[in-house]
């Protein structure tokens, strides 16, 4: 079943093509990537996606099985986990928000607790933070704690509403590369742990699709460069279209990509 389908989408912004005939399909349960250089197109996809932004009249799109146009789109976010960069400027607000409780305001879609969480709620952050191997998170305050500790943080509240669908919009473009490893880590246990849980990772780098992603989509000036297999999509004769680089590949032992410009 695709979870995610979108057929013949163009989407302007201020009167320019932004996104050009857009066709894609993800499977349930798939671990897709979006890679771009700025400018691609993708946080307008992800905005798509979610309701935001709007193709011209013909187009289709269809998310976790409803066709928008036809649905509560509120509904259909409910059953979908985003987690940007943009929201760790929400996190250090002058009340000093501890771990728990930034997790446990994920059902109510506020960033902070403003109500008593139920028996059960509690149960279910603790277990998340556990499964992410952040229980130590749980009573520490959310500006005391690391980038990437603050991106476990957010990990563990998007999944308060077991979500259908998680978009990982670049989460590292912030972090130093300690940070980054920690939170790819953190992606590979999560995707390990979750089988049934679609992700859809949105980057800029090479070298932070991690192999757990076996399919993906360039984006270049709007347009899908290229779409499919892990291996037939980051080639070296597409990158360096993406990026107007001369790249070269080296493969890692662990599966991972890392580029060298010549």
């Amino acid at each position: 079943m695709n979870i995610i389908n979108i057929e013949n989408a163009r989407v302007f912004l201020s009167g320019r093509e932004i996104l050009k005939n857009i066709n894609w399909q993800v499977k349930r349960g798939e671990r897709c990537f979006i890679l771009g250089a700025n400018g691609a197109g993708k946080t307008t996809l992800v905005r798509m996606l979610m309701g935001y932004a709007w193709p011209l009249f013909g187009a289709r799109v269809e998310v976790l099985g409803h066709r928008f146009g036809t649905v509560n789109l509120q509904e259909v976010r409910r059953r979908i986990a985003w987690v940007s960069p943009l929201m760790h400027q929400w996190l250090n607000s002058e009340r000093n928000w501890t771990g728990r409780e930034m997790v446990l305001s994920g059902p109510d879609a506020t960033i902070g607790l403003f109500r008593d969480p139920t028996p059960e709620e509690e149960a279910r952050a603790a277990s998340l933070l556990r499964s992410l191997r952040a229980e130590e998170l749980a009573e520490r305050e959310v500006s005391t704690m690391s980038s990437g500790e603050q991106v476990k943080v957010l990990l563990a509240r998007a999944l308060m509403t077991d979500p259908e669908l998680m978009i990982l919009d670049e989460p590292s473009v912030y972090l130093d590369i300690a940070g980054r490893e920690f939170l790819l880590r953190t992606i590979a246990e999560l995707a390990e742990s979750h089988p049934q849980l679609t992700i859809i990772f949105i980057t800029q780098r090479i070298e932070d699709i991690l192999p757990e992603f076996s399919r993906g989509m360039i984006l270049r000036q709007g347009e899908i460069l290229s779409y499919g297999e892990r291996s037939e999509v980051l080639t070296e004769q597409n990158l360096r279209r993406t990026f107007d680089l001369d790249i070269r590949l080296i493969r890692a032992a662990n599966g991972r990509l890392w580029t060298v410009i010549e």
